[in-house]
């Protein structure tokens, strides 16, 4: 993707030949003569323009300031509108631009007041580079016209060449090349006529900047190289850092970024030597443009905020546009698409009000990336074709470039195979004609995928490895993970598998590289983008009969941000600078041994075209591998492909459908969601609670043939049930992935009726590794809190959606709970957020009961509901609660369907994974809402054989077969699950 930081041209008042500078001279008494005071104060001002020349602009103030005492002692008022009007160039090169304007408002008063045309006309220029760099290009090409006028009426051709230098800046900032050229040629003319360096070596950079727009990056460099040596002469500091800049942005767009980045150094050295603002904030802009094609994602963001953060301060809406565009880039490469388009569309917003035609084309096109990664293949060619009509129409052939890309893509995926080739070849000559390697190498891999498509897997395998040499030579580590992925096709198509099985090794491994610096939520997005591979690689592996390998690849292929968010706290390392290996499979067998378990992993391999659409891919087999505490490995696979055959319907589809429990949950305001890779979520279409009565509907006669149940234990227990323990009371340890996480186990039954809560003692986790470190955080406690905490039926607060309703239910829970433990609940007003953290950090038995909140989009804001106290809300959110250090042995989410989140490759992302993060070891929650009557009776039961036994599965599963005495429909009681430790 690419996006342009223009360079900025500013306007440069004629100086005087340079003269000796000798503070020393001016220390004296000030003459007393009239004459002498003028010729003191003309001296002065003549020092600053110096000074100002080379870029020194504290040293020109200090000079003009003096200089403006004197003249308004002698009542010029001339010398005083011209001292006033460089006082405000100063403050313009500081990016102060509103008090650049105010200077350049008085001068120009005093000015028309004394009719001094010279100084009106200049303080006229300037107030259109200031209104330039506010990006109100209407308003600035007023003024320079108004100025204009004036020179060319006295016959300033300094001034003029000056003015028409800026004009030609305007129009480069609304994407009017041709215009711009004949402006700044008319420029250069007069600079080169009258011998006014300073203005020729900006003009020169100014052209520089159009071919750059142009992608005619020889010809820019050319203009550049000029500029530069012309800068160096002078000793124009401002210039020559301006100039450095454009010969990394030239080099950036050439993917040479070591060159671009030696560059940037010495520009920003410059820059901030001489307190240009602006040009710091463009620079900083750049680099991250670098990281972000580099895939180190965490610096360019760091980059980006940084530049945003100087745009803002100063006012430069140019500078905003770009960097939030950037910031967009960054979170959709880590596949956060809600992200990225809440960026892009604010950078939109400011590229259309200040009429920037490149970046509007640029962000339009970003957009359709957007749609399109989300499903909407309609709406991102609406997006792509609009990008491509700006981006013809003002001579942007590098985004042409980018575009016709994205375009053809959409119609590879429709199936039109010869269009798509089509758009590509035109993509690819663009990228040749201009230079531009990184669209040559994502033209090429786009070429190989229409001939992978076609069969012609030989040609296709040409293109990928001439791509795959581009991605290495530039850096593109992304590039190069996605062609290698390629190649590892071809390869397992045409049954190669062993070089498929060093190509997608390498595609991982490379991917991998992209990890370090990125924040949790990051990594779990990045993730989900990459995790096909992980999949095609265990597949190929088991084709070739490499079981314990394809097993460590699956455990290597999930949970990792949890995994090193958990190493994090427990080494008390930041978790961005975290990296843990994944456990081989000597490391596995002795995690099993160290629970006292038989640990099931599942793998969904998801190798099957989503119906009507490319967009996702459905699963077609399933992976189980059951290590028992002996160590001994076994694998067994479950084909899908007669779910499609029969019902027409996926594993996934089984799970939504067995939670409904014969559509009594869904006709509770409950549905599910189907995400772009086929994963659904049962989720409710309002929030639990508003407004709504807290008495549950009377759940449905129990069914003595729950078809869905007794299918997901063929599908998920039946081809291991001769592994697992034949006594009831030895644990088993599912691992789910994907959709599997929504599985309640404990209700899953045999032919003979039988629910397996009866036949094995159940937990869950995210990854081997996960429980691992779970067991470490228990056996590093120094000391055990002695407190219990129980909180129910908070005063509930009103949130956008409504006021949440009370939970009476939940309030017997809890004192009947705090009675049996003899713990005095926190009930109603007592349970604010600041008594119950307070609490938690002391208790070690944590007891929630009140509702709770996920958001699918942004789970770190997820929330349980609390007491509003003050101008505190009540909600305590996720976010907060992983930034707590709790010391508690067990946490219960009782209320609600509390398991909810976002199901990524790294699990169920919601409120259980950020206690676990903050240092609890084992998270009891619910998967639905459970009704009032059987939650209490489970609860009970739970408490009182975890007070004589401190085995928190074991009673879990005692408290759900006596529950399923009184309440024996599973909707009661089989929606409850425990996550990490039993003990």
């Amino acid at each position: 993707m690419r996006i342009k930081f223009l360079a900025v041209v500013l306007g440069l008042m004629v100086v005087s030949p340079v003269l000796e500078w000798h503070p020393g001279l001016v220390s004296g008494a000030i003459a007393q003569t009239v004459e002498a005071r003028q010729e003191e104060a003309d001296r002065l001002f003549n020092l600053g323009l110096e000074q100002y020349q080379r870029s020194l602009f504290s040293e020109a103030s200090v000079w003009w300031e003096q200089a403006l005492d004197i003249y308004r002692q002698l009542a010029d008022k001339g010398g005083e509108a011209r001292s006033i009007n460089h006082l405000g160039e100063v403050y313009r090169n500081w990016a102060e631009y509103a008090r650049a304007e105010y200077y350049f408002r008085q001068s120009l008063e005093m000015a028309q007041e004394v009719g001094d045309k010279a100084t009106e006309g200049r303080s006229l220029h300037n107030l259109g580079e200031v209104y330039y760099h506010w990006a109100e290009y209407a308003q600035a090409e007023q003024s320079l016209r108004q100025s204009l006028e004036i020179a060319q009426e006295i016959g300033d051709k300094a001034l003029e060449g000056r003015i028409l230098g800026s004009f030609g800046t305007v129009y480069l900032s609304w994407a009017e090349y041709a215009r711009a050229e004949q402006y700044l040629r008319q420029s250069l003319e007069i600079a080169q006529e009258i011998g006014d360096k300073a203005l020729e070596g900006r003009i020169l950079g100014s052209f520089g900047t159009v071919y750059l727009s142009l992608a005619e990056y020889a010809r820019a460099e050319y203009y550049l190289r000029q500029s530069l040596e012309i800068a160096q002469s002078l000793g124009d500091k401002a210039l020559e850092g301006k100039t450095l800049g454009s010969f990394a942005e030239v080099y950036r767009s050439l993917a040479e970024y070591a060159r671009a980045e030696h560059y940037l150094r010495q520009s920003l050295e410059i820059a901030q030597a001489i307190g240009d603002k602006a040009g710091e904030g463009n620079i900083l802009a750049t680099w991250g443009t670098i990281y972000q094609s580099r895939g180190e994602y965490a610096q360019a963001e760091e980059f980006y905020r940084q530049s945003l953060q100087i745009a803002r301060l100063i006012g430069n809406k140019v500078g905003q546009g770009n960097t939030l565009l950037g910031l967009g880039l960054v979170y959709f490469n880590l596949g956060e698409y809600p992200k990225a388009e809440e960026f892009y569309l604010e950078s939109l917003a400011i590229k259309r009000l200040i009429g920037d035609k490149a970046g509007e084309g640029i962000t339009l096109s970003n957009l359709g990336n957007v749609y399109w990664q989300q499903g909407d293949s309609t709406q991102a060619e609406e997006f792509y074709l609009d990008s491509l009509g700006i981006k013809r129409l003002i001579g942007d052939k590098a985004g042409e470039g980018i575009t016709l890309s994205h375009l053809g893509t959409v119609y590879r995926n429709r199936g039109e195979s010869a269009k798509a080739e089509e758009f590509y070849q035109e993509s690819l000559q663009i990228a040749l004609v201009i230079g531009d390697e990184a669209g040559e190498g994502n033209s090429l891999n786009h070429l190989g995928m229409v001939y992978f498509n076609r069969g012609e897997y030989a040609k296709a395998e040409e293109f990928y490895r001439k791509s795959l040499g581009i991605a290495r030579l530039i850096g593109n580590k992304a590039g190069e993970s996605s062609v290698l992925q390629n190649l590892g096709t071809i390869y397992q198509n045409r049954g190669e598998y062993p070089e498929a099985e060093q190509s997608y090794f390498a595609s991982i491994e490379v991917s991998e590289e992209l990890r370090p610096g990125l924040t949790d939520e990051q990594k779990i997005s990045l993730f989900e983008q990459q995790a096909k591979t992980y999949e095609r690689l265990q597949k190929v592996l088991i084709l070739q009969d490499k079981i314990d390998t394809a097993l460590e690849i699956s455990e290597r292929g999930r949970a990792r941000a949890f995994v090193e968010l958990l190493a994090a706290r427990l080494g008390d390392t930041p978790a961005t600078s975290v990296t843990v290996t994944p456990p081989n499979i000597i490391e596995i067998k002795q995690i099993a041994a160290a629970q006292k378990a038989t640990i099931v992993q599942y793998s969904l391999i998801r190798d099957r075209p989503l119906a009507g659409s490319s967009q996702g891919l459905l699963e077609s087999e399933l992976y189980i591998w059951v290590i028992k505490p002996t160590g001994e490995i076994t694998f067994r696979r479950k084909e899908l492909q007669a779910l499609w055959e029969e019902q027409n319907a996926g594993l996934t589809q089984v799970i939504a459908d067995a939670r409904c429990f014969d559509n009594y949950l869904c006709r509770r305001n409950l549905t599910i969601a189907q995400s772009r890779e086929g994963t659904p979520e049962v989720r409710s279409d309002r929030h639990p609670g508003w407004h709504q009565s807290p008495e549950l509907p009377t759940p449905p006669p129990v069914s003595t043939n729950n078809h869905q149940f007794k299918q997901l234990h063929q599908l998920l227990i039946e081809p291991i049930a001769d592994l697992l323990p034949t006594n009831p009371t030895e644990r088993v340890i599912f691992i789910p992935q994907g959709s599997l996480f929504l599985v309640p186990f404990p209700a899953l039954q045999n032919a003979s009726g039988d629910y397996l809560i009866e036949k094995h003692t159940i937990l869950t986790a995210p990854s081997i590794q996960v429980l691992d470190l779970t067991r470490e955080q228990k056996q590093t406690r120094t000391a055990i809190n002695p407190d219990i905490l129980i909180v129910g039926n908070p005063i509930m607060p009103v949130v956008a959606e409504g006021q949440l309703s009370p939970l009476l239910g939940a309030e017997q829970e809890a004192r009947e709970i705090g009675k049996l433990l003899n713990i005095s609940p926190l009930i109603g007003p007592e349970a604010t957020k600041a008594t119950v953290i307070e609490k938690m950090l002391s208790s070690r038995i944590i007891h929630l009961a009140t509702h709770g909140s996920f958001d699918p989009n942004i789970p770190l804001e997820s929330w349980l509901a609390l007491t509003p106290e003050g101008t505190d809300n009540g909600l305590l959110t996720a976010a907060e609660i992983f930034g707590l250090e709790l010391n508690a042995e067990l946490v219960v989410l009782s209320a609600c369907d509390t398991g909810r989140g976002k199901i990524t490759g790294d699990g169920v992302v919601g409120l259980s994974r950020s206690f676990i993060s903050a240092g609890v070891p084992s998270v009891l929650v619910s998967l639905w809402q459970v009704p009032d009557d059987s939650t209490s009776v489970l609860m009970r039961e739970f408490y009182a054989i975890l007070q004589e036994n401190n085995d928190k599965a074991q009673a879990l599963r005692q408290a759900m077969l006596t529950t399923m005495q009184q309440h024996p429909n599973p909707e009661e009681w089989a929606g409850f699950t425990l996550m990490g430790e039993a003990e």
